[in-house]
């Protein structure tokens, strides 16, 4: 195998590592939990849905695909050139390789998210956001509210 293939062999395997750790972010809606989560109280309120609107949920930015692009760029600009073309080759490459890395994370991480505005039976109104994770809610409908004073969730 030549200098070349494996290089490529290389830049393809570390390209395909970063996309599958990006994407890889644990959805946050209704129905899931978290293992510190289990077996603690949570306040539970009913409420009426008042208002629903979408809303895009960015996740943390973690710098994975920022070292991965960097790394791959470095990479395929060391394949270019000899001498300080090469190495001006590597820099760019690294530059413009975490540049596109980190717009890759950043879309990788996004999720659809809903904008919940209840109405408690207390009568305080209250809006929460959490992840679209399928579960269907309209104005009117009937709710629950559980929260552990950390998060808040809604479901039906």
């Amino acid at each position: 195998m030549t200098e070349g293939w494996k290089r490529g062999f290389v830049a393809i395997a570390a390209l395909l590592s970063t996309l599958a750790i990006g994407g890889c972010a644990t959805p946050v809606g209704p129905g899931y939990y978290y293992r510190g989560e289990a077996l603690r109280p949570q306040s539970v309120e009913m409420a009426v849905v008042e208002n629903v609107r979408p809303v895009a949920l960015h996740g943390p930015d973690t710098g994975v695909g920022t070292v991965g692009g960097a790394a791959l760029g470095g990479l395929a600009g060391s394949a270019a050139g000899q001498g300080a073309g090469q190495a001006a080759a590597i820099v760019g490459g690294a530059i413009l390789g975490g540049i596109i890395g980190n717009a890759v994370e950043r879309d990788a991480n996004r999720r659809q998210g809903l904008e919940l505005t209840v109405r408690l039976d207390s009568g305080r109104l209250i809006a929460v956001v959490q992840e679209d994770v399928g579960e269907p809610f309209r104005p009117g409908d009937r709710i629950r509210v559980m929260s552990d004073g950390y998060r808040t969730r809604i479901s039906h």
